[in-house]
């Protein structure tokens, strides 16, 4: 599933949801590269 994620104020990333970790924070994958990161909400 793909999501996006932000790191610091203002760069985001998108990529593969890989996990979710305990502090609210998820971990993507984008090419060989991981990402950690505050999630966006989704549209409704």
């Amino acid at each position: 599933m793909l999501r996006t994620i932000t790191i610091g104020t203002c760069v985001s990333v998108q990529g593969l949801l890989v996990k979710q970790l305990d502090n609210g924070q998820i971990v993507i994958r984008v090419g060989e590269r991981l990402y950690q990161g505050t999630p966006i909400p989704r549209a409704s």
